[in-house]
């Protein structure tokens, strides 16, 4: 198993301690949210996106790729009515595809829930296609920078569209593009109808990164979930990236959050022979 953790977990920390921190505690990747090196990514110039790389592969870590995508610059939107935002906000994708293969990662994950609601008296059909064709040159980029586009599924009441691994993965062959997959978020795969490992077998193949989360938002061992049939599957079907840990609940503390969620995914490598 690949492990890496989201940079948001070490809030206030410097690039140069989070990395270095991150490598200390065992992992061999780390995953970005754009919104904690600048506000608009494209005010990273050539100079601190070289950097912001050469930090972490000094630290011997691999940057992963992208998420958290669209938290700012304010007023983006993937569905709205207005043809002009949501130009600016393919033109804003476009540049964050740039930044990804800058700092050679390999994958972006399209969460960004506010940023794709349905406009009021839409339909959901409506605002999927305008999603589809806002994404056209962003995905068009993605296959020229060897970047993968994940579209992830988020559950109610945090989303209102492509709620479930079934609709991402209508969307995926809606684009039938070899950079467009999905994503396994477990936190957001805990509300489907259907058991995790059952997900995995049927969309796994679709899968090109992995979320490692608690149902109750926390670190991987800090809830009731339980990671060794997930683990399992995705050995069954041979999952080759990365299982990064994501948290939204930023407790106790960082170094905790991190040494103990990567403590208990080896726990459950173990247990399952891995």
């Amino acid at each position: 198993m690949k492990a890496a953790i989201c940079n948001e977990t070490f809030q206030g920390w410097s690039w140069q301690d989070t990395c270095r921190q991150v490598a200390e505690l065992g992992y061999q990747g780390i995953e970005i949210a754009p919104f904690t090196l600048a506000a608009d990514a494209r005010d990273l110039d050539t100079d601190q996106r070289k950097r912001i790389l050469h930090t972490a592969r000094d630290a011997g870590l691999e940057i992963v790729g992208l998420h958290w995508l669209l938290v700012s610059p304010a007023g983006l939107s993937l569905t709205a009515r207005d043809d002009r935002i949501r130009q600016e906000t393919s033109r804003y994708m476009t540049a964050l595809v740039e930044l990804c293969a800058d700092l050679e990662g390999h994958i972006m994950v399209l969460g960004s829930p506010a940023q794709r609601r349905i406009p009021p008296g839409d339909t959901v059909q409506e605002a999927l296609t305008r999603l589809l064709q806002t994404l056209e040159p962003v995905v068009e980029r993605c296959a020229q920078r060897e970047v993968t586009l994940c579209i992830e599924p988020l559950p109610p009441p945090e989303a209102d569209l492509i709620l479930n691994l079934r609709e991402a993965a209508r969307i995926v062959a809606e684009f039938a593009h070899p950079n467009v997959r999905t994503i396994l978020d477990i936190k957001s795969a805990s509300a489907d109808e259907l058991p995790i490992p059952e997900l995995i077998t049927r969309y796994g193949s679709l899968f090109a990164h992995v979320h490692a989360n608690d149902a109750n938002r926390r670190g991987p061992g800090f809830g009731d979930t339980d990671f060794r049939p997930i683990l399992s599957h995705l050995q069954q079907i041979d999952y080759q990236g990365y299982v990064s840990v994501e948290v939204f609940d930023y407790t106790p503390d960082p170094i905790t959050i991190a040494r103990e969620s990567l403590a208990y995914l080896r726990q459950c490598l173990e247990a399952i022979g891995s």
